[in-house]
């Protein structure tokens, strides 16, 4: 059976899997969820939230049950305790799937001006309709929500322009921001928000949401459940690109080359090979992810360790690979010089 996306296809979009506003379930998370609820309840509820987590945990997810749960239940009074799943077959449902609820604005990476693809940031004209949709009154009297997906992926400018709306919401308004390294928000934009940091998943969760957004998997079968949850870090994300698109094959790879102590360009070659082909754009993009993991592990661990000076250049290194990849991106660079050349550089810190 061919999966049918509903949603908008999105700029983190994975071929045959449902986007987070169409997940019937929510794996994990459960206290928060219940905590927010209580909240709602007792009229307690902030009017902007920063979801923070490792990208792939389900925050997105997390963020449209939760602005369901506001849109099904406008008076709090007569809300559930609990953000209960959402009937697939209600028009509340299928409208927020479509991206076409009044009531609901998800600003994300817009689509290029030219071209395929997706813009590299959340840009000012993506936060500027928050005015707009703010200006009119909610349909049915009750919430408005604004999820932004990811707001660590705003520029500048779009994060100044948010700040406008954050300082002076208008009633029955929540913002949900959506943050993969919170250490990239506005110090200004955090101070108006209540954080909620979401943890990994834990490997029964994480292999049933695996299960529940890609039915009829064998991959899963071929890793004992806490191996995988080990490998992909507690993200769904994460382990389905590993299992389902030749992640782990890439990831060994690289991780084989880099510990071998010295740059081997044949075998570089060979994962650039197998990760730059005109259809190999979820693996360029997993290949991506896991050379910006190392980078930035490799950071942490020489700022853990108290060596300053090489965590300072480490870091300096990371911010480097991530303005590659987006380069990369935009430019539409040549992927197997691009895929060399990052590990050339990989290969040579320490």
């Amino acid at each position: 059976m061919t999966f049918e996306r509903t949603a908008p296809e999105q700029y983190d979009s994975i071929p045959e899997v449902p986007e987070p506003v169409e997940h019937a379930e929510l794996f994990g998370h459960v206290e928060e969820g219940d905590e927010l609820a209580r909240a709602y309840r007792s009229g307690k509820f902030h009017h902007a939230l920063i979801l923070s987590g490792p990208r792939g945990i389900g925050k997105a997810t997390f963020a449209f049950r939760l602005a369901h749960y506001l849109l099904a239940n406008p008076d709090p009074a007569h809300a559930p305790s609990t953000l209960a799943r959402p009937d697939t077959a209600s028009t509340l449902f299928r409208l927020m799937a479509q991206g076409a609820h009044p009531s609901l604005l998800h600003l994300t990476r817009p689509a290029a001006d030219r071209g395929a693809g997706f813009k590299s940031a959340v840009t000012v004209d993506e936060v500027r309709r928050v005015g707009r949709f703010l200006s009119m009154t909610a349909h049915d009297g009750g919430h408005r929500v604004v999820i932004v997906d990811a707001a660590d992926d705003m520029n500048r400018n779009a994060a100044n322009a948010l700040l406008k709306s954050l300082e002076e919401p208008p009633p029955r308004v929540l913002f949900l921001l959506i943050v993969h390294s919170i250490g990239r928000m506005l110090p200004t934009i955090r101070s108006r928000c209540q954080l909620l940091k979401l943890r990994p998943l834990a490997s029964d969760d994480l292999i049933a949401a695996l299960r529940a957004v890609s039915p009829g998997s064998e991959a899963t079968e071929d890793v004992p459940a806490d191996d995988l949850a080990a490998k992909a870090a507690g993200s769904v994300r994460q382990a389905l690109l590993l299992t389902q698109f030749g992640g782990l094959d890439i990831a060994n790879a690289v991780d084989a080359l880099v510990s071998s102590g010295k740059f081997d360009a044949a075998a570089a070659y060979r994962i650039a090979d197998a990760v730059g082909g005109r259809d190999a754009t979820v693996q360029f993009r997993l290949f991506n992810e896991h050379v910006a993991g190392i980078a930035e592990a490799r950071a942490q661990a020489a700022g853990y360790g108290g060596d300053a000076e090489l965590a300072a250049r480490l870091a300096a290194q990371w911010a480097a690979f991530r303005q590659r990849i987006i380069d990369a991106d935009t430019y539409n660079l040549d992927k197997r010089q691009h895929v060399v050349g990052l590990l050339g550089q990989l290969c040579g810190a320490h």
